[in-house]
């Protein structure tokens, strides 16, 4: 095929080279050394975290050469800490490491004396616009351990396109399994994908959830019990308020050091990883949810051994300040078969964060249990002013069980990775279900074993049942292709053969030219591995993209992208979804052209490439030496428009999110 080399030329693009690796050896002691991974990334380029989210973009994993002479101890650590950010194109919560990142891995040796350890770090490469295919730098650290506590091995290793070749290793698929890893005095790891915001976040939720606790029937009617307990035998109202204030930060204690103790429990740096991203934990934690919720709807209560409240009660009689915070925790007892589920399901969502979130949310649960409390000893009239107990506090316990059983859903998506079995449509239809079941409920159509009878309908029940119908609704519209923005973190990523009907109108009423269904516009390679967006008909070989354009008359257009690439996702959803990007796009023969494909072709198939001398066995490989040598770029996404001939027409497009400005040169290359 004849390319414009001259016009590629012309282009500011350059094979991006943003990382340099360093790899050294610390803490030779005995028989273990810890083996130092340093990374200088230059601006604006990032790398991505060690530990992901399944589905997510490409992680930065090492791999090492097959050898009897060490073991490794636990999993990378990494040192320097993920900024974490939500990917637009991946639509997750994802780690990323800029500047300088820094990521160790602890190793015992068999033998002492001189030793090795070889292998390749993995990694991916993307900033706000473009991002790189994953690439593969080897390493070799050199360990004397029989001296010298440190050595350093090979020096600033940097990436080149000789680094893209992917070997043997490389080509060993991500594993979602975490190792278990214990606590490492040495060093201080921050493997969680958490920040400030996030962390606030479930302050803020558990202090909500602790405001809904007070309103189920095990802790309601105990209010003005306890507030009278302050009152009683006070010889003044300063000592009422005193005592108040005593019983409610003792409940803020006794909720924190229960949350104290999941965190000193969660040892090790990268343990939270492991809770978050193995399967066996997260069966558990859907096992417990269900469990949960369960008891929410009544079938059984979750009840703490009566030994334990009698014992604390017992304490209460003896008074002062003991007898108040005995009575906080006799509280805290008796009310744990309502408040235990929701405590229990808030400590099994901060196990897989930071050290500091069971803390934070038991500290926020605590507080807004303990403030109503507080605020009635202060102020004993407003008693008067509680609504009376009822049906209504068996209520909220369901409504909280409906809401325990959907979000239950989510720890499912780590036995299922790859979205398989349980795919987007099967999630949204669990949800659906569930929420209308929640709407019949509120309107009294379904009864549970402890509800009363419900005469008639009040108006806060009704307009719960309007917000719950509502939300089943905008469900329903996620069955047929529409983003859900709101709620997208939750949910699996998009089917790729998902129905659609947010873009079938843009093609639906136009017939397939006569050409078009010719053998030429028929795709043959690669359409049963690689699958187009947005119900666009492509090629995934650009021969054959050519003869189609030849037999139809379209232009190319060719799509370098990734099956990794956040940037290519995000143009993908938020400009080729426009109507008109995507009708104009219909007038193209689209060739999509996947750069980090690790697809193995048949040894005829392969070719040593002009670039940097090796051979090209993959798909990707491929793709990406053609994408180098003719357009000395190796940045994805880059759309280039050519003719039936081959000839590039006007300048390649990377990343451009003003839908206008790439809807003209998409319409600069229609002739």
């Amino acid at each position: 095929m004849v390319v414009a080399m001259l016009v590629a030329t012309t282009l500011l693009a350059q094979v991006e080279n943003p990382v340099k690796w360093k790899f050294t050896t610390d803490k030779v002691e005995g028989q273990e050394a810890e083996l130092v991974f340093t990374a200088d990334i230059d601006y604006p380029w990032h790398l991505y975290s060690a530990y992901l989210p399944a589905g997510g973009p490409i992680a930065t994993t090492a791999y090492y050469d097959e050898s009897d002479a060490y073991t490794l101890v636990d999993g990378i650590v990494e040192v320097s800490k993920p900024k974490i950010k939500y990917d637009e194109g991946f639509q997750m919560d994802v780690g990323t490491l800029s500047g300088k990142a820094e990521l160790r891995q602890k190793v015992l040796f068999k033998d002492g004396g001189p030793q090795t350890v070889s292998g390749e770090i993995e990694f991916q490469v993307c900033d706000d616009n473009v991002c790189l295919p994953p690439m593969a730098v080897p390493f070799t650290f050199t360990v004397n351990l029989g001296g010298e506590a440190s050595v350093t091995s090979e020096e600033a290793v940097a990436v080149t396109d000789e680094t893209i070749e992917e070997t043997s290793l490389a080509n060993q698929i991500l594993s979602t399994d975490t190792p278990e890893v214990t606590s490492d005095a040495d060093v201080v790891g921050v493997p969680a994908l958490e920040d400030e915001k996030s962390l606030w976040g479930f302050f803020w939720l558990a202090f909500g959830l602790g405001l809904l606790a007070l309103l189920t029937p095990c802790v309601f009617p105990m209010i003005p019990m306890t507030v009278s307990f302050f009152m009683q035998g006070s010889e003044s109202k300063t000592r009422g308020i005193f005592r108040g204030l005593v019983f409610g930060i003792s409940i803020m204690s006794i909720y924190t050091l229960l949350g104290v103790i999941v965190s000193v429990s969660n040892v090790g740096p990268n343990a939270a990883n492991a809770l978050s991203t193995h399967w066996i934990p997260n069966l558990i934690f859907f096992a417990l949810f269900i469990v949960f919720a369960f008891s929410f709807f009544g079938m059984f209560e979750l009840v703490l051994p009566t030994s334990w409240s009698n014992k604390a009660d017992s304490q209460v009689d003896k008074g002062g300040l003991g007898g108040v915070f005995f009575l906080a925790l006799t509280t805290v007892l008796v009310s744990f078969s309502c408040t235990g589920p929701i405590v229990g399901a808030l400590l099994v969502e901060a196990a897989g964060g930071l050290a500091l979130k069971p803390i934070l949310g038991m500290f926020g649960f605590g507080l807004a249990f303990a403030i109503p409390f507080t605020l009635f000893a202060i102020f004993p009239s407003w008693l008067k002013g509680l609504p009376k107990s009822g049906g209504w506090l068996n209520a909220v316990k369901v409504v909280l069980g409906f809401i325990v059983l959907a979000f239950s859903m989510k720890f499912l998506l780590a036995l299922d990775p790859t979205n398989k079995i349980l795919t987007r449509e099967l999630y949204l239809a669990v949800w659906i279900v569930l929420f209308f079941m929640l709407g019949m409920y509120l309107l009294g159509k379904i009864k549970f074993a402890h509800d009363s009878d419900l005469p008639h309908v009040s108006v806060p029940r009704l307009l719960l049942s309007v917000v719950s119908f509502t939300f089943v609704v905008y469900l329903f519209l996620g069955l047929f292709g529409y983003e859900l923005k709101t709620i997208s973190p939750l949910l699996p990523p998009k089917s790729p053969n998902g129905l659609d009907l947010t873009q079938r109108a843009v093609y639906s009423g136009a017939p397939m030219a006569a050409a078009e269904q010719n053998e030429e516009c028929t795709p043959v390679k690669y359409a049963d591995m690689f699958h187009m967006p947005l119900g666009l008909k492509g090629f995934y070989s650009l021969e054959e993209g050519l003869a189609c354009a030849k037999a139809s008359g379209k232009p190319v257009l060719i799509d370098f992208k990734g099956h990794f690439c956040s940037n290519c996702k995000k143009m993908e959803a938020a400009v080729w979804s426009d109507q008109e990007v995507l009708r104009v796009l219909n007038e193209y023969v689209i060739v999509a052209l996947y750069t980090d494909d690790r697809t193995r072709l048949p040894e005829a198939e392969w070719y040593t490439s002009e670039v940097d001398g090796k051979v090209k066995k993959t798909i990707g490989q491929q793709n990406i030496d053609y994408e180098i040598a003719n357009f000395r770029t190796n940045t994805i996404p880059l759309y280039v428009i050519m003719d039936a001939d081959g000839n590039v027409v006007g300048e390649p497009k990377g990343t451009d999110l003003d839908i206008a400005s790439y809807l003209s040169w998409l319409k600069g290359g229609i002739h």
